[in-house]
């Protein structure tokens, strides 16, 4: 096969990745809280009732920025029902997932598990403007962040919490343009509630950072229309405008599948540009950066069928997707996409944490284990923290039925503060591995300090409660760098890893 190519020049860079594009999402959805991270009964529970083996999975994971509580669930979510003594707190009818909600893990409890994480998890919190509005906002934002001598801040204390929880990041809503969501609205209607809301919260707090939300997907029939509508309503009060994305292969078409970065690039730079027009139309100097707050491999067709038929339990099994090498492979490369737009793309969420179309599975009573996916976000987050390096590849291609003519290798580099290099790379070929040159111009670095790959010899190949460790990225034998580039050879099908020093 002919060699794939790119250079590197410090020279030529993106931006900084912002630590919050290694974020993540948990929603009150089948298990993701009850017997996901929130167990009481469980051996490894703590005194709070969080799984102590799911903590660790999670850290590892290096996630920062946890968006909460939904996604659909937070469009008919009451935030009075989830603080205050559990056993006075109600149970509730969730319309969106057609559960039982019993408010038994709430705000508090999130927090208190943010803590847990670490000092790099932060709160994302999503306020109801489904079925509430601009006042029961405000009324969290005080109950949340105020520090005392209020109705809402004192009330909050007597709950047990005496610390504001300093809730910085909000979003206003969740995929308002939706037909499926609880109190869905127009663009004229979103828009001006979210400018009344984004208004009422800067009053208290100035200094918060708010999402709009933006279309649930580049194919909705009022893309890039409900982005230009909503932002000329609220421009000046917001920070970011959100994107959702969820790819799967449709009808056997793996080709196009492994190709899914393709079309989040694509959505990425046409948001863009809606932004950017509509800014110019306001004659501002402000640019609206972008939250890509839900996103990963997601087997949506099968879900419509698994939801319709539930009758109102207590956290189901749902949504539980179980992943394979080749879904891992273009996880990988959707992580690809948000780098390599860095510049604008600085909060994203992978949707969810555990559980829920996740990298983290966990048995009730029992272990928890890795997802395939779980391995491209770990080393992700761990090595893609720096400068984007702008990557431009020359690259044989190959014919996808959606996307057209597609390059098999799908890259991007960050290079760290200490000067190291990392690269990240997709070979999407099926059958052949691909060689790969890139040129290191002036960026100092001599040797490999490793090369790791995800792939199998069995594309279907996953880790599941009998095999959890059945895949597990291995290192790659023969890299090297010589004359100031790097060789290398990435396996068919495969996620990889170089670290340059």
């Amino acid at each position: 096969m002919r060699t794939a190519r790119f250079t590197l020049d410090p020279a030529f860079t993106v931006a900084q990745v912002d630590p919050r594009i290694f974020g993540s999402f948990v929603e009150h959805l089948g298990r993701c809280v009850y017997t996901g991270i929130y167990e009481p009964e469980h051996p490894t529970a703590d005194e709070a009732g969080l799984r102590q083996d799911v903590l660790d999975l999670v850290r590892e994971l290096g996630v920062t920025a946890i968006r909460y509580p939904g996604g659909n669930f937070v469009s008919g979510y009451k935030w009075e029902d989830s603080v205050g003594p559990v056993e006075d707190r109600p149970r509730r009818l969730d319309l969106a997932w057609r559960t039982t909600e019993s408010n038994r893990f709430g705000l508090s409890e999130f927090i208190a598990f943010l803590k847990k994480v670490g000092p790099q998890a932060e709160p994302m919190m999503a306020v109801n403007l489904g079925t509430r509005g601009v006042a029961e906002a405000i009324e969290l934002q005080e109950y949340a962040n105020h520090p005392a001598g209020t109705a809402l801040s004192d009330l909050r204390r007597a709950h047990g919490d005496k610390d504001p929880f300093g809730i910085r990041l909000w979003c206003l809503g969740n995929e308002m343009d939706g037909p499926w969501q609880t109190g869905h609205k127009t663009a004229e209607e979103y828009g001006r509630i979210a400018a009344e809301t984004a208004r009422a919260m800067r009053q208290i707090d100035p200094e918060v950072e708010l999402v709009a939300c933006g279309s649930s997907g580049q194919s909705m029939p009022t893309f890039a229309e409900w982005e230009a509508t909503v932002l000329k309503e609220t421009y000046d009060l917001v920070d970011y405008i959100s994107l959702h994305a969820y790819y799967e292969p449709l009808d056997g078409d793996v080709d196009s599948f492994l190709a899914s970065a393709v079309d989040m690039e694509s959505f990425i730079e046409n948001v863009v540009a809606t932004c950017d027009h509509i800014g110019a139309r306001l004659k501002s100097k402000k640019k609206i950066n972008l939250s890509f707050d839900e996103w990963n491999v997601w087997y949506l067709s099968r879900t419509e069928a698994e939801v319709s038929a539930l009758d109102w339990p207590e956290a189901p099994r749902l949504l539980e997707d179980n992943y394979s090498v080749t879904d891992a492979v273009v996880f990988g490369s959707l992580l690809i996409a948000l780098l390599r737009h860095a510049d604008r793309v600085t909060v994203a969420c992978l949707a969810q944490l555990v559980n829920v179309i996740a990298p983290i599975m966990t048995e009730p009573g029992g272990p928890a284990w890795r997802q395939t996916t779980f391995f491209p976000f770990a080393q992700a987050s761990r090595y893609g923290r720096g400068e984007v390096l702008d990557v431009r590849v020359d690259s044989p291609t190959y014919a996808t039925k959606k996307y057209g003519e597609a390059d098999l290798l799908h890259a991007t580099a960050v290079r760290a503060e200490d000067g190291t290099v990392t690269v990240f790379a997709v070979n999407r070929s099926r059958t052949e591995a691909l060689p790969l040159q890139v040129a290191l111009g002036g960026l100092g670095v001599t040797r490999v300090v490793e090369h790791s790959a995800l792939a199998d010899a069995d594309p279907e190949a996953r880790n599941t409660l009998d095999e959890p460790e059945r895949v597990t990225p291995h290192a790659v034998e023969g890299t090297e760098v010589l004359d100031g580039g790097l060789t290398a050879v990435l396996e068919p099908l495969s996620w990889n890893v170089i670290r340059l020093a």
